[in-house]
């Protein structure tokens, strides 16, 4: 089974392969008639029958049957799928505290981003208090359903504050900004401008290098970030 069609395994069918594993403790297999298995999965006859069917379709799970009887196993894609989600569940439910987790979708946004972090100004803070010296740009992603909060938590919280100041005749408003780590591989910085022409669904990141390259990134691809907060 590809990784495509993995990814389309419905919930229920995939509540069903997490309990087959556990059934399955410690010998790696489950041996039952199917109406003995329906109650072990809590389910009708039909609906266990059905979801064996099609758990064996994608080739998640093996059966061997004699008589009435099935000794049922998971194959490694099966295993391999568990482990995926429990990895993502294990994120999700065990991250330290002074984390927090965003996702959104790349964009475009409106190229202002060089300008402002070009500025001495600016520049020298994030060099004092991060410790590097941002790429000419940021990374703008929009939050995706269910972390549109965030960005209110994370004004409520004591985070790095870039003080505003005048140059080239004009005023450079206040920020504030903490240190994050994109798609688990890269150490970068969320900037929050107390002024900003993006709604409170946009994220705006800073770092070292230019991170659309060094993450491959394209517009409206999913970009994970972890802020240590």
């Amino acid at each position: 089974m590809d990784e495509s069609e993995a990814s389309s395994l419905s919930g229920i069918l995939l509540v069903t392969l997490c309990r087959l594993a556990e059934l399955a403790i410690p010998s790696g297999e489950v041996s039952c008639t199917t109406s003995e298995l329906a109650v072990r999965l809590n389910r009708s006859q039909q609906t266990a029958s059905r979801h064996l069917i099609e758990l064996e379709r994608k080739g998640l799970i093996r059966r061997v049957g004699v008589a009435e009887h099935q000794s049922i196993r998971l194959t490694p894609q099966g295993v391999d799928l568990l482990k995926e989600m429990y990895f993502i569940l294990k994120r999700v439910f065990e991250r330290p505290q002074n984390e927090i987790y965003l996702e959104g979708a790349l964009f475009t946004g409106l190229g202002e981003g060089s300008y402002y972090i070009g500025q001495e100004g600016y520049r020298k803070q994030v060099r004092e208090k991060l410790g590097f010296d941002p790429y000419p740009g940021t990374l703008n992603i929009r939050l995706k359903p269910g972390y549109e909060d965030a960005t209110a938590v994370l004004e409520g919280l004591s985070l790095l504050p870039i003080m505003g100041f005048r140059a080239e005749g004009r005023s450079f408003g206040p920020a504030k900004c903490a240190r994050a780590v994109i798609n688990d591989i890269v150490e970068a910085a969320i900037v929050l401008a107390l002024r900003s022409h993006y709604g409170s669904d946009v994220v705006e990141i800073i770092a070292e290098e230019n991170l659309r390259k060094r993450l491959r990134l394209r517009e409206g691809d999913t970009v994970r970030v972890r802020v240590l907060t």
